[in-house]
């Protein structure tokens, strides 16, 4: 039997190394995100075990009207994978655009709740799994990261509560929480500033897409009886740092 996966945020990054690699191991996939062109390409790289829709995953209409129209092959899905979000501004909370703060909320909270929750009785028909891509700002607070930190701490916390709701329906639930990922997340959170994102990544190793996406594909295909309720990765890199301490305060 092929298993179905549908990824959010398939464009770039992670989502679309999930969807090469479910591809690779003989799903098929429904990838979603708002550049066409890119969805495109990555059904032509993959065949047609790729199904692209395009549309805005904070947009109800677009989203109700794009899973309604499923066609039958791809219409049973055994595993959600909710990657879309992303990082606005790297200032304090003083100096933060509302605007920015609103995007975050509404495509890493509000977008992944819609989408859940639309496609829970597919998920509980077939037994499937729901994996949320998480980060380690969840846990670990960093100057700058405010509403975005906040954010993904709402996603590892749904997550679980999601796992206590599903008891008993045989449907799977993890929260993926990487530290630092090489992809485009540096440069939309800096309207595309080029050179902050290799002074981010400069001079150490950075974990990769397809790191992540090989760490969620064995979540997917782990046996029907476990589950991974939290998975935390870091690069060997990265690893955690002192308090923050002021000195003489104004």
């Amino acid at each position: 039997m092929i298993r179905t996966a549908l990824v959010t945020g398939a464009t770039s990054g992670i989502g679309e190394a999930c969807a090469r690699a479910f591809v690779a191991a003989g799903w098929q996939v429904i990838a979603t995100g708002r550049r066409g062109e890119r969805l495109r390409s990555l059904r032509d790289a993959l065949g047609d075990s790729v199904l692209p829709l395009a549309f805005d995953i904070r947009d109800d209409a677009a989203r109700a009207a794009a899973l309604a129209g499923l066609p039958e092959r791809f219409a049973a899905i055994d595993c959600l994978i909710n990657n879309a979000g992303l990082a606005l501004g790297t200032g304090p909370a003083q100096a933060a655009d509302p605007g920015d703060w609103q995007t975050m909320v509404d495509t890493n909270i509000g977008a992944l709740l819609a989408m859940t929750h639309v496609l829970l009785p597919r998920l509980i028909e077939r037994r499937g799994a729901i994996i949320n891509l998480s980060s380690v700002a969840a846990t670990y607070p960093y100057p700058g990261g405010n509403v975005y930190a906040a954010t993904k701490a709402f996603v590892t916390q749904f997550s679980l509560a999601l796992r206590a709701d599903l008891g008993g329906t045989g449907v799977r639930v993890t929260s993926i929480e990487p530290g630092m990922v090489e992809t485009e997340f540096t440069l939309v959170r800096t309207g595309g500033d080029q050179d902050a994102s290799h002074a981010l990544y400069g001079g150490m190793q950075p974990m990769t897409g397809d790191d992540i996406a090989a760490t969620v594909l064995w979540v997917a295909q782990l046996p029907p009886h476990l589950n991974i309720n939290r998975l935390e990765l870091m690069p060997v890199a990265q690893s955690f740092g002192p308090f923050q301490v002021a000195r003489n305060p104004v």
